[in-house]
C-alpha cells in the first residue's frame, strides 16, 4: 500500500482515507508476476538458444502482452474527453427547509466529491479546447450514499425528448463515410439536423458563444439543465435547478486563440486544472440553487421542465447555498477519472425526479453505458465509485465481483436470515419517491407549451454584450462557412432569422446566402445581464503571465515586479531564446522556463516585456516584437519595463489602452496587476 502524494491535503476526508486502502506503489519492490511470482528477467523472451524462435512456454511474457492487448476500455460515446480532480463541498447554511438531503443539513458540514470536466464533442484523443459544451459532473460522497450532479456549461439542451437524443449525438459527430470532422460541430450532418429540429436553436446560440471556449475549467459555471425536486423531511417538494459559481468568474478564450492552442497545446485545460492544485491554488466553486413552489410556475412565459429553457436568474433568483473546493489532483488517471462512473439516477433521500422528459431518458442511458463501457454490473465496487457508507443487498455475481458474501440467503423477503438486510422506513433514511399525482392518457407528443423555439434565444441574444455578439456571429460563420450544402445554410439562415434578422444578415452575408424575406422575427424584447460574462468577476490570481527576458535586464526594477506578480497569486515563465540562466547587470540569475520556441503568446493572459541583449540580437529583437504584437492583437494587457518600448511598434495610430509602460511610472507595478486582472481591452478594436 502507499499513500498519495497529496493524501495530507485532505486529512480527515472519508473517501480519500477509503481509497488509500487501494493505492499501491513499487517504489522499492521486487518485481512479480500478476500471481505474485519474483521474475529474474524482464527484458527478453524464452528462446530455443540466443537466435532461436520463442517457446510458448514464456508464461510471463504472454501474461505481460495479454494484460498489455487489454488495457484499453471503450470510450465514453459522448463526453469521451475529460479530466478529473478530488476535493470536498461546505454547506453554507442549513436547507432542511426545502430538502431532507443529508449534506445539506447543517451549516459548516463537509462532504468529499470527486469532479469530472469533459468535452460534449470529440474523442478521447482530442484537444481540450474544441469549441463546444462541456461537462461538469460531481459525485458527492455522503454519509446516505453516493449522490451524482451532473451539469453543462450552458444551461439549456439540444432536445426536449430524449428519444432524439441518439440522433443528435450522431449527427454531432464526425460524418460515417470519412470520420470527419474531429471534436467540431462544423459539418452538414449536424447543422441539418439543427434546421430540421427547431427545439435546438436555444442550444446552438450558446454553444456559438464565448461560454463555449472557456479559458479555464476554473472559470466556468455549471448548469443542471434538468428539473430536479426537493423533498424535505414532511414530504413537500419544491422544484429545483442547480448551478456552480467560479468563484474566479466566468471567463474564456476567442476563437481563433482557442484553435491555436488547440494545436500548440491539446493538453490545455488539464494542464491548467492540474497547476492550480499542485501550486495551492485550489479551484472553488459556489453552489446555487433555484427553488420553486409547486404551481408556482404558472405566471411564467416558458415551461420549467422543458430543458431547452432556462430560469432567468432575474424570474427564479439564485440562492447560494455552499462552496466547493477542488484540492487534490488523481493519482492515476486511468483508476480514477477513466473508471469513474456518474449518473443522474444517483440520488439520496431528499432529492428526487421530475417530469423532466431528458431526465427521464438520462436515468436509464447513464447506468446503461457504465455497464457496457466498464464491462460488468459491478462498476460501483471500482474504488472511485464506492460509497463512504456501508453497502448491503442482495446484488450478486457478475464479471468481477469484489466481495465474498458470507451469508446463506440472498433473497427477500426471507425467515432464514430474519429478512436481513431489512429495508428502512422513510424516517430511519430509506429513499423514497415523491407521491406526485399523475394522469394522462399514453401519447408520444411533446406540449404545447414546449413549442416556443424563438423566445429564449431571443433573450439570449438582447443580453449579450457588444463584443459577445460579435463574437457568436463570428462562430456561427464560422461554422456555416463549413458547411457544403447551400440549402442547409439557407435553413439555417432562416432558422436565425426567427431569433433576430439582424443577425441572421450579417451571417448570410458572409456564408453566400440571401438574407430571407417575409420571415417574422419573435417580438422579445427582454434581456437578463445574469446571460453576459461581460461583466464577469475579474481577479489576477492564477492568470498566466509571460516575462520575455534577455541578459543584462535591469535587476532591481525587474525584482520589484516578479515579486508584486507572486504577490497577487499570479503565476510567471520566464522566456528567451534558449533554456539555461540569464543575468541581470548587477548578477542577479533567473532561469529559463520556456523558450519563444517552446511556448506561444496564445498561451498567457498578459505580458511582461523585459528585454535586454543576447548574441544573437536581431533574431531576439524579432522574436520578441512578435511574441508582443500576438497578444496585443488578442487584446490583452502588456507591461513594458523601462528599457523595453523598443519591442513594441508604438506610433500615434496605435491604441494603447491596456499597455503600462515603466519609464518614469511609479505606479508601474499597481497599473500592470490592474490590467492584469481587466483580461481585454475591447476598445483596441
Amino acid at each position: 500500500m502507499g499513500d498519495s502524494k497529496n493524501f495530507k491535503k485532505l486529512s480527515g476526508n472519508r473517501k480519500t482515507d477509503q481509497l488509500n486502502q487501494f493505492r499501491v506503489t513499487n517504489k522499492g519492490k521486487r518485481l512479480t508476476s500478476n500471481e505474485g511470482v519474483k521474475i529474474s528477467n524482464y527484458e527478453y523472451t524464452l528462446k530455443a538458444g540466443v537466435r532461436g524462435p520463442n517457446l510458448m512456454e514464456d508464461i510471463h511474457f504472454f501474461e505481460k502482452q495479454m494484460h498489455f492487448d487489454h488495457e484499453r476500455i471503450p470510450e465514453r460515446v459522448v463526453q469521451a474527453r475529460g479530466f478529473g480532480a478530488h476535493g470536498e463541498f461546505e454547506c453554507y447554511k442549513s436547507m432542511q427547509q426545502y430538502t431532507k438531503a443529508c449534506f445539506l443539513q447543517e451549516r459548516g458540514a463537509r462532504t468529499p466529491v470527486f469532479v469530472r470536466f469533459s468535452n460534449l464533442q470529440g474523442n478521447k484523443g482530442s484537444s481540450d479546447t474544441t469549441l463546444g459544451p462541456r461537462g461538469f459532473s460531481t459525485k458527492f460522497y455522503t454519509e446516505d450514499g453516493n449522490y451524482d450532479l451532473l451539469m453543462f456549461s450552458v444551461p439549456v439542451f439540444i432536445l426536449h425528448d430524449a428519444y432524439k437524443f441518439a440522433d443528435a449525438i450522431h449527427a454531432l459527430n464526425p460524418e460515417p463515410h470519412n470520420d470527419i470532422p474531429q471534436a467540431s460541430s462544423a459539418h452538414d450532418n449536424f447543422w441539418d439536423f439543427v434546421v430540421n429540429n427547431p427545439e435546438s436553436t436555444h442550444f446552438v446560440m450558446w454553444a456559438m458563444s464565448d461560454r463555449t471556449a472557456p479559458r479555464s475549467w476554473r472559470m466556468m459555471q455549471g448548469f443542471s439543465i434538468n428539473t430536479f425536486r426537493f423533498v424535505n423531511e414532511s414530504g413537500k417538494s419544491t422544484y429545483v435547478r442547480f448551478q456552480w459559481k467560479p468563484v474566479l468568474g466566468v471567463h474564456s478564450l476567442l476563437l481563433d486563440e482557442a484553435q491555436i492552442i488547440a494545436g500548440i497545446d491539446p493538453d490545455y485545460h488539464r494542464r491548467d486544472l492540474w497547476d492550480a492544485i499542485e501550486y495551492g491554488a485550489f479551484p472553488e466553486y459556489e453552489l446555487g440553487v433555484q427553488i420553486l413552489e409547486e404551481g408556482g410556475s404558472a405566471e411564467f412565459d416558458f415551461d420549467i421542465l422543458d430543458p431547452t429553457k432556462l430560469w432567468p436568474e432575474e424570474v427564479v433568483p439564485v440562492d447560494v447555498i455552499g462552496k466547493m473546493t477542488l484540492n487534490r489532483n488523481v493519482d492515476n488517471y486511468f483508476s480514477e477519472v477513466e473508471q469513474v462512473a456518474f449518473n443522474p439516477a444517483n440520488v439520496i433521500p431528499g432529492i428526487d425526479f421530475s417530469d423532466d422528459p431528458i431526465l427521464q431518458g438520462r436515468l436509464f442511458a447513464y447506468r446503461d453505458t457504465q455497464m457496457h463501457r466498464l464491462g460488468s454490473p459491478n462498476f460501483n465496487e471500482i474504488p472511485i465509485n464506492r460509497s463512504v457508507c456501508p453497502v448491503h443487498n442482495y446484488m450478486q455475481g457478475g464479471y468481477m465481483n469484489q466481495f465474498i458474501s458470507v451469508d446463506r440467503v440472498n433473497y427477500q423477503k426471507n425467515s432464514l436470515a430474519n429478512n436481513f438486510p431489512v429495508p428502512s422506513h422513510p424516517s430511519e433514511g430509506g429513499y423514497t419517491h415523491y407521491p406526485e399525482k399523475v394522469e394522462g392518457y399514453k401519447v408520444k407528443a411533446v406540449p404545447d407549451s414546449f413549442k416556443d423555439y424563438f423566445s429564449q434565444p431571443k433573450i439570449f441574444w438582447n443580453s449579450l454584450s457588444f463584443i459577445e455578439k460579435q463574437h457568436l456571429v463570428q462562430a456561427l460563420c464560422f461554422q456555416l462557412s463549413k458547411v457544403q450544402s447551400h440549402s442547409i445554410r439557407e435553413k439555417a439562415i432562416q432558422m436565425l432569422s426567427h431569433v433576430d434578422a439582424g443577425m441572421a444578415t450579417m451571417i448570410a452575408d458572409y456564408v453566400g446566402i440571401e438574407p430571407p424575406s417575409g420571415v417574422n422575427q419573435v417580438s422579445v424584447t427582454s434581456h437578463f445581464p445574469s446571460l453576459s460574462i461581460a461583466n464577469a468577476t475579474k481577479y489576477p490570481i492564477t492568470l498566466r503571465v509571460g516575462i520575455l527576458i534577455g541578459h543584462n535586464f535591469d535587476d532591481e526594477e525587474v525584482g520589484d515586479v516578479i515579486h508584486a506578480l507572486k504577490k497577487h497569486g499570479i503565476f510567471i515563465d520566464f522566456i528567451s531564446e534558449k533554456l539555461g540562466t540569464i543575468t541581470g547587470v548587477d548578477g542577479t540569475k533567473i532561469t529559463v522556463s520556456q523558450t519563444f520556441l517552446t511556448t506561444n503568446p496564445n498561451l498567457y493572459d498578459a505580458l511582461y516585456v523585459v528585454g535586454g541583449s543576447s548574441k544573437r540580437e536581431k533574431k531576439f529583437n524579432q522574436e520578441m516584437m512578435n511574441f508582443s504584437i500576438e497578444v496585443y492583437k488578442h487584446y490583452k494587457p502588456i507591461g513594458v519595463a523601462t528599457n523595453a518600448e523598443k519591442y513594441l511598434p508604438v506610433s500615434g495610430e496605435n491604441n494603447l489602452l491596456g499597455v503600462v509602460f515603466a519609464k518614469n511610472n511609479p505606479n508601474f507595478k499597481d497599473q500592470f496587476i490592474a490590467v492584469i486582472a481587466e483580461r481585454r481591452f475591447w476598445e483596441r478594436v
